[in-house]
């Protein structure tokens, strides 16, 4: 057993403080990377509700404090997703940004790829078109 398989990935990743920045650059590279237009559009104008909601999800999905549940109950991802046309183009750019902001704020190259894995994993499942 290796020092990572012990307590949860939100502790591995560095909590609250480098969720909170791998969140706000996913949607820096949301609303500033060309060729991701298709996913952006689908996030309407102001993006801290979307941000504010994806950091509640990942901190209980990481094994952290449950917000998201707490707030709006089971996350329940490819129903509340459905509304939203997203196909493969739209899973691409979507993990395009979340790759980034992995690559800025998650310092441990071996933490970084499963993270990015077990997040494609789940992308891959919203594709509804």
């Amino acid at each position: 057993m290796s020092e990572h398989d012990s307590g949860t990935a939100y502790a591995w990743l560095g909590g609250v403080e480098v969720l909170r920045e791998l969140v706000r650059r996913f949607y820096v590279h949301m609303d500033t990377q060309p060729g991701v237009r298709e996913i952006r559009r689908l996030h309407g104008e102001n993006l801290a509700g979307a941000e504010e909601k994806l950091f509640m999800f990942l901190s209980g999905w990481l094994g952290g404090p449950n917000l998201y549940w707490e707030a709006y109950g089971h996350p329940r991802l490819r129903m509340r997703h459905l509304p939203f046309p997203i196909g493969p183009a739209e899973r691409d750019q979507w993990l395009h940004c979340m790759r980034l902001a992995l690559d800025e704020t998650v310092a441990d190259a071996v933490l970084r790829e499963r993270l990015f894995e077990a997040l494609a994993k789940t992308a891959d499942h919203m594709i509804n078109r």
